[in-house]
């Protein structure tokens, strides 16, 4: 029987159900020492800033946009390929969203565009480190500079990446980060404001420190869903689970991907799981697991040079680009080429779980209304095929990816 392999893998301590399992005893499940601990070791590993704790990244985010104290109604740039959520909190807190085209070739923002869509309205830009890669920081921080512009990194996608040696989140302003089940920290959810300056870091503590503590059942129902989530994926269980609705799509030309993301709406009014602080237990979770980041990134990057070694020579063909002075992570490791909805097809039914689109074209959607323009890097770059190079593949399952992919993209070239 023919093994799938899923395209999302989830980085896990060995030790998560005694780490849970010791906050309850202690009493410290919601409330607790790690938090503050957790907090200190991240802004320590980064070398730089004060970080506060969150209930998602993108509320670390909404708290930072509130601390920065930016004037009602002006302009705030995001990349129009990013994940709809992060324009739309901007929008909520008070901005107007404007979009700046990405360059395909590195699904970054590109500061040229960035320069062109700035007026005197403007006053804050997010560059967004997209699937792991850090934007042309040198760039974009001369173009805010020029402008008095405030820089807030988006970083969800690519903790423990880095420009010119230093971590993304600290060349900014401040930066956000994400630790849902998928991302390059899994805490099981959460996030993380990284903020250079004291005062505005104060602020933020502030607010996410004036929400109320989550319930119990909520945080162990959000603990078993990730559980649940990291069993899924197993190879043996995909295989037998997911995998099948995959393939029978593939057939018959269905999209079973769309329910898997949260449904596009305005977040005005913000959702009740948002607004709410980040538990003991998510923290004491995520400071062992700061301990690991660095041998899974290395894991992961040693897949992502399989994969590019196998791909590097196939006509037609574009691998990631890692520009000089960057450092890439890969939460997602995305490839170029023809036909890429039949390839993709083609990948499934021998077993390889390929991914089309993980964020969105934000310039494309009704939701944001004035902002719409048209970004035709941002469409080229929605254009890749994501293929996985997870750490928790073994190199013989990475190899069969990089063979799949290989004969795949080969015969359709």
């Amino acid at each position: 029987m023919l093994t799938a392999i899923s395209r999302y893998g989830a980085r896990v301590l060995p030790n998560t159900e005694e780490i849970v399992a010791g906050c309850k005893a202690r009493g410290e499940f919601i409330r607790g020492p790690q938090i503050a601990e957790f907090e200190r070791a991240f802004a320590a590993r980064a070398g730089a800033g004060h970080a506060i704790s969150a209930s998602y990244g993108r509320m670390a985010f909404h708290y930072i946009l509130k601390a920065l104290e930016l004037p009602p109604g002006s302009e705030i740039v995001l990349p129009a390929l990013t994940f709809w959520v992060v324009p739309d909190l901007a929008r909520v807190a008070g901005l107007k969203v404007v979009f700046a085209d990405v360059d395909p070739a590195t699904f970054t923002m590109d500061p040229a565009s960035l320069e062109r869509v700035i007026t005197p309205a403007t006053r804050a830009v997010v560059p967004t480190h997209l699937y792991g890669l850090p934007c042309d920081m040198e760039a974009i921080l001369a173009v805010a500079q020029r402008h008095n512009l405030r820089v807030i990194e988006d970083c969800a996608h690519a903790l423990g990446a880095s420009f010119d040696g230093r971590p993304v989140g600290t060349l900014g302003d401040a930066g956000f980060f994400s630790f849902q089940t998928l991302k390059p920290l899994n805490c099981y959810g959460g996030g993380m404001a990284l903020v250079r300056d004291a005062a505005v870091a104060a602020r933020v503590r502030e607010l996410a420190e004036r929400e109320p503590w989550p319930d119990q059942k909520r945080v162990e129902n959000r603990l078993l869903v990730g559980r649940l989530q990291r069993i899924f994926i197993k190879p043996w269980v995909f295989t037998i689970s997911a995998f099948p609705i995959l393939w029978v799509s593939s057939l018959i030309g269905a999209n079973p991907d769309v329910y898997l993301w949260e449904e596009i709406r305005s977040l005005d009014p913000l959702p009740d799981s948002y607004t709410e602080r980040m538990p003991n237990v998510q923290a004491a979770i995520g400071l062992a697991a700061l301990q690991k980041l660095d041998e899974w990134t290395a894991l992961t990057r040693r897949h992502a040079g399989m994969i590019t070694e196998s791909l590097r020579d196939v006509p037609g063909i574009s691998v990631p680009v890692v520009p000089p002075r960057r450092t890439h992570v890969y939460y997602q490791y995305c490839v170029h080429g023809p036909k890429r909805d039949e390839l993709v097809v083609r990948c499934v039914r021998r077993g390889v779980d390929i991914e089309t689109l993980h964020v969105d074209v934000c310039s494309d959607l009704e939701l944001f209304g004035d902002a719409r323009a048209d970004m035709p890097g941002a469409r080229r770059a929605a254009e890749a095929m994501q293929v996985p190079v997870y750490s928790t593949l073994t190199d013989a399952q990475a190899a069969r990816v990089a063979r799949v992919v290989r004969k795949v993209l080969t015969t359709a070239t």
